[in-house]
């Protein structure tokens, strides 16, 4: 009996908690967890990237840890702090005779440490996955500190010494490409670019996620955003706000976007998300959209 393929067999799991994969996410996934390396995933707004971690955590039962970057994050917020507030009251009540270097030693010990995402990560006994979302929106010094944290998954405290993984989580980092990554970075982690779907697999994202939803009318409204990917815009709708306008189809009971054009049109607010947008697409423009959904659905 020849053995399953590993790929075949995530994508399944990843199928489960909804997360549908291309074959090649789902070996790009399968490598890393062999491999023990981080995956870097980009690709734009709204394509799956963070989904991606999610799913893998419900897959394998595992605790998703999250550290959202922003501009300004530095290792303190990653990593850990002291419980300033309780180490401050255990000063107080600390007995007098004891000198300043026992009660220094007493304040910063495990139980006045407050554990950040990554340190947390680190320390679980189960394996976790690690997301580190928008990477891209830190900076070149916070990078930098990753690059040591994930070379080596141990940090120093130094009040405490060396905290290395009891089991090393997996790692997923998104990028949105508002910043261009090292390459010292890209060199430490298997890489993927995650595209706009191809009608096909949006479609079984829609009926997986939005499963009320009549096929004809999942048809079109999947053929309605990919013709919309091709023209230019401030803002792509990606695959979230497909889920989004496809529940609010649903929602107010539309049946088809043809027959029930004055109502699909006040829906266009999930999909149109820049004044710019909006504007741009005229009566004559959506005419044609609408005529080419329902041509290719069969309406």
């Amino acid at each position: 009996m020849s053995e399953e393929d590993p790929s075949a067999a995530l994508q399944a799991r990843l199928a489960a908690p909804g997360y549908i994969a291309s074959p090649d996410l789902a070996t790009c996934a399968v490598l890393a967890q062999a491999l023990e390396k981080p995956v870097l995933l980009e690709g734009e707004a709204g394509v799956g990237k963070t989904g991606l971690a999610q799913a893998l955590a419900d897959a394998q039962g595992l605790e998703l840890v999250r550290l959202q970057c922003y501009e300004g994050i530095d290792a303190s917020t990653a990593l850990y702090d002291w419980n300033y507030p309780r180490q401050l009251l255990a000063a107080r009540s600390t007995d007098t005779a004891k000198t300043v270097s026992e009660s220094a030693k007493g304040l910063f010990s495990e139980d006045f440490l407050l554990e950040r995402p990554l340190l947390y990560a680190i320390r679980q006994a189960q394996p976790t996955v690690l997301l580190i979302d928008e990477v891209d929106r830190g900076d070149e010094e916070f990078e930098a500190f990753l690059l040591e944290v994930l070379s080596d998954f141990q940090v120093t405290v130094p009040e405490l010494g060396t905290l290395s993984a009891r089991a090393r989580p997996q790692v997923i980092l998104t990028s949105n490409g508002t910043r261009e990554l090292s390459d010292a970075l890209r060199r430490r982690c298997l890489y993927f670019y995650i595209d706009y779907p191809e009608a096909d697999q949006e479609l079984e994202i829609v009926r997986e996620r939005v499963p009320g939803l009549a096929p004809a009318l999942a048809r079109e409204a999947v053929s309605v955003v990919q013709q919309l990917r091709t023209r230019e815009m401030h803002k792509v709708p990606g695959v979230a706000e497909t889920l989004d306008w496809c529940a609010a189809l649903l929602g107010l009971g539309v049946g088809s976007i043809r027959d029930n054009r004055e109502r699909m049109q006040s829906t266009l607010v999930c999909l149109l998300k820049t004044r710019a947008d909006q504007l741009a697409l005229g009566n004559e423009d959506l005419d044609a959209i609408v005529q080419q959904a329902t041509s290719e659905s069969g309406g």
